[in-house]
């Protein structure tokens, strides 16, 4: 397997692992959420409040699974800055605010989880027409 091999699978994973933990279905199941998340995993939220594993367990149990949460991850990136520890950046919207997050994934052996997560608001949300025309944020 080449470097770019690698870092293409462990980018590949972490984003699997992340777009996952965006998912309400997946928020409400604290069984799932564990899976996803470091045993030594911190949070800083976009609130400023900094959380721990068992805060977030706590949190996204009690989330209503019919709540939509985030809108979809867009101008997600990933590099793979270590073997075995991935970086990632993404943008969300949520009720007509922008937020910037990154996130570290450590892999423990076959998994990957989760390992640190910032949010970080980025002001209100761009209306489609600021996007240009042939951009996929144009047709939302």
């Amino acid at each position: 397997m080449t470097r770019s091999d690698e870092e293409e699978q462990a980018v590949r994973a972490a984003m699997e692992g992340e777009l996952r933990l965006l998912d309400p279905a997946v928020r409400a199941s604290n069984e799932a959420v564990n899976a996803l998340l470091d045993p030594e995993f911190t949070e800083f939220g976009a609130s400023g409040r900094r959380y721990d594993r068992t805060s977030v367990l706590a949190v996204t149990s009690a989330a209503d699974e019919d709540d939509p949460g985030p809108s979809a991850a867009t101008e997600m990136t990933g590099a793979l800055l270590a073997p075995g520890l991935v970086h990632l950046t993404y943008v969300t919207e949520r009720n007509g605010r922008m937020f910037r997050r990154s996130s570290l994934w450590r892999q423990a052996g076959e998994r990957w989880r989760m390992y640190f997560h910032q949010g970080t608001p980025a002001g209100a949300s761009r209306p489609a027409a600021d996007y240009p025309a042939d951009s996929p944020e144009a047709a939302d």
